[in-house]
């Protein structure tokens, strides 16, 4: 057998582009075109999905009227109105729903299970989108802040039952070149057999100096902060209380 040495952070040019990725906020006014857009979003449609559910839709907003109203619900976030592609991600069972009636079935609603495969099936056809995107220079923001009032982007969007808006996705070409954020270590995400908690302080406590040393020296946004202090504000608070209620109100997660 022939011995093959392997570099970790260079293993090959797909594995680069992922641990260069980077949230881009401002961009230039070049169009993204429409087989470029096409081609990122068919790339997005090969990601895995649960039971082939493919429990996906997409928005894209082009009218500047919704474009302004989804900027105002995502706390003024300029780039959702500025970006030369907004897309909404929306996790969609009514789909599959319609196909079940259209066979003679009655879809059985409301399943906790359902809700979770659309979700992940949005996430995973998301991020496939983010890594073609990226693949062609096009740069990327998610956002999440699309949650801060579901039921008007619902509202704006025209969303039937069965769909909720999971999170928006700002599109185009870069107009800056902010530094690469700094990850968890290895050790502390992946465990071995069992969950563990060994080491896990200490290694938490280094990455916290990291981050300190990373957003002091960041162009935009500089603060004094580790990540495990984020995460106690992050979680002392009821983030998005809302959302339970208004899930129910779609059809999901009624049992």
């Amino acid at each position: 057998m022939t011995s093959v040495t392997i570099s970790v952070r260079h293993m090959n040019p797909t594995i680069d582009l992922l641990n260069s990725h980077r949230s881009i906020r401002r961009f230039t006014e070049t169009p993204v075109p429409q087989d470029v857009l096409t081609t990122v979003i068919t790339a997005a449609q090969a990601a895995a999905s649960s039971s082939f559910l493919q429990g996906v839709t997409i928005i894209r907003v082009t009218d500047m009227d919704k474009r302004v109203a989804l900027r105002d619900v995502a706390n003024g976030q300029r780039y959702v109105e500025e970006a030369p592609e907004f897309l909404v991600f929306c996790a969609d069972l009514g789909r599959s729903m319609r196909c079940c009636e259209l066979h003679g079935g009655e879809a059985a609603k409301g399943l906790t299970e359902q809700f979770i495969i659309a979700t992940v099936d949005t996430a995973l056809y998301a991020q496939n989108l983010v890594v073609a995107a990226e693949s062609v220079g096009l740069g990327i923001c998610y956002i999440g802040a699309l949650r801060n009032d579901p039921a008007r982007v619902t509202e704006i969007l025209d969303l039937p039952q069965q769909v909720y808006p999971v999170f928006g996705l700002c599109l185009g070409y870069p107009d800056q070149d902010p530094e690469v954020k700094p990850r968890l270590p290895v050790s502390v995400v992946m465990k071995e057999n069992s969950y563990s908690t060994a080491g896990e302080a200490q290694a938490i406590a280094g990455y916290d100096e990291d981050m300190r040393a990373y957003y002091a020296a960041r162009t935009d946004n500089q603060k004094a902060q580790g990540w495990s202090e984020q995460m106690a504000g992050l979680l002392g608070r009821e983030g998005r209380p809302h959302m339970l209620e208004f899930l129910r109100s779609q059809g999901f997660i009624t049992r």
